[in-house]
């Protein structure tokens, strides 16, 4: 019989509210993205300054894994799978900016690093100590069943004992994040319906 697996916990982040297992933790009225991202991470009273330096993507994904991975076992071999539909576009074009301007060329070394999607997945990665399965995808919109069946395949394979997942996407202070994490035990099924279910 196939074991099932469940979502133990859930974070949701988009018009500026926080939702932890679909409750509003917290909530500002900053419609400025990294003034609301400040005053997010402020409230929970983080020292990590290397969040400061971040992208925008990057700090969406680093807020959103910190409401599930903050009580992480160091034992916990959890893989990350994310996704999002407009990759790095936001820093890309910045990047640009940067190059095109001949009057003031000097394109920042700080913001090409994150001309790739997946640096955000490095950013947890660091955070929390994980030296695990990862992939970052990009796509029109959340590939839940794709999602879904990866995940099973990393815990029935040993590969990893939970799987953060989740769409992170970022562009023009327009901004989502929708994460969960999948374990052997929890009161909620992982199921095409619940995952479909936190992004409503």
């Amino acid at each position: 019989m196939k074991e099932s697996y469940y979502i133990s916990n859930s974070c949701v982040i988009k018009n500026q509210k926080v939702f932890k297992n679909e409750a509003l933790v917290f909530e500002s009225e900053n419609t400025d993205f990294n003034a609301f991202a400040k005053a997010t991470y402020k409230n929970l009273q983080l020292e990590y300054p290397k969040f400061f330096k971040m992208d925008g993507l990057s700090k969406l994904a680093f807020l959103a894994s910190e409401y599930l991975l903050s009580d992480k076992n160091e034992a916990d071999n959890i893989a990350l799978l994310f996704a999002n539909k407009s990759a790095s576009l936001d820093t890309d074009l910045k990047h640009q900016e940067s190059i095109q301007d001949k009057e003031n060329f000097f394109p920042s070394p700080a913001i090409f690093v994150y001309t790739l999607a997946n640096i955000c997945i490095g950013e947890v990665s660091i955070r929390h100590q994980l030296k695990s399965e990862s992939a970052f995808f990009c796509s029109d919109k959340y590939q839940t069943e794709f999602m879904s069946n990866y995940t099973n395949y990393l815990i029935e394979n040993q590969k990893a004992d939970k799987v953060l997942c989740g769409w992170v996407d970022f562009l023009n202070d327009d901004y989502q994040a929708v994460f969960y994490l999948i374990e052997k035990h929890g009161t909620k099924k992982h199921t095409i319906n619940e995952i479909e279910n936190l992004f409503i």
